[in-house]
């Protein structure tokens, strides 16, 4: 029985190793002047709606916003805060607050710390701070804030005493009425456009839910949530090679003659 294989085996290797450098130089060229996706992990917009003596709102910054600090989560949200709530304004801007008027006090006190400290990094801890005492019944004690998370008061009471926070207070009252849908509530959260409802206690997992990143943070990790898998291309040019050398070695093979 004879054997099967390409004749000229010499000439014909030569042939082949050309065809394949011809090959792989156009593949190369191909993959240089394409463009390479970068998946783009763009923050989730989160936009917390409250009032400073809502039990409700105290228990959700108390016991359930803080954790996106504590899990890393904050690194793919945009977080803002908005202490207004069911606030009502009266004819002559007076801000009626549905809690009574410390409510109003603290209201325009974080609104104030939210402003003088932009970065929420810098003014949660304080916001935090002092709806954690609201949340024990102490928040006539919220000056004890700025010594708790060592930052300087003089911005926040200055924002307060002259009356600028009561102007932020209304700029507050004019987003909330903006939103749409209307909330019915507080705390309204707002995930990427979209209210949660009461659902808002599952914030973690809905913000892993909702995240289209490349990369799962790791505190998602354990919710079981579907990753997002990107092509290699370096794999896809090794793969085309090779199906073009296996092409070339047939091509030559027929060309010749099989025995």
């Amino acid at each position: 029985m004879e054997a099967h294989h390409c004749n000229n085996r010499r000439s014909n290797l030569l042939l082949l190793l050309l065809l394949v450098s011809v090959v792989a130089n156009l593949i190369t060229a191909s993959a240089a002047s394409s463009p390479i996706a970068i998946a783009s992990e763009e923050k989730l917009e989160l936009t917390l709606y409250y009032e400073a003596l809502c039990p409700f709102c105290e228990n959700f910054i108390v016991n359930y916003l803080y954790k996106l600090f504590d899990n890393g989560l904050i690194s793919i949200v945009d977080l803002k805060l908005s202490p207004y709530g069911n606030a009502k304004i009266r004819s002559n801007d007076t801000i009626v607050c549905q809690h009574g008027a410390w409510e109003c006090v603290l209201n325009t006190v974080e609104a104030c710390a939210i402003h003088a400290w932009p970065a929420v990094s810098d003014h949660f801890p304080f916001v935090y701070c002092v709806e954690n005492l609201t949340y024990k019944g102490e928040y006539a004690n919220w000056e004890t804030c700025f010594q708790k998370v060592n930052v300087d008061p003089k911005p926040v009471l200055d924002c307060y005493t002259s009356g600028f926070g009561h102007e932020l207070e209304l700029q507050y009252a004019d987003e909330i009425k903006a939103l749409e849908p209307p909330h019915t509530y507080v705390p309204w959260v707002v995930l990427d456009g979209q209210p949660l409802y009461d659902d808002y206690v599952d914030i973690i997992s809905l913000i892993c839910k909702a995240y289209k990143g490349s990369k799962t943070p790791e505190a998602c990790l354990g919710l079981s949530l579907p990753v997002t898998k990107h092509k290699d291309t370096d794999n896809t040019l090794d793969n085309k090679l090779l199906g073009c050398m296996l092409l070339a070695w047939l091509s030559l093979c027929r060309i010749n003659g099989i025995k």
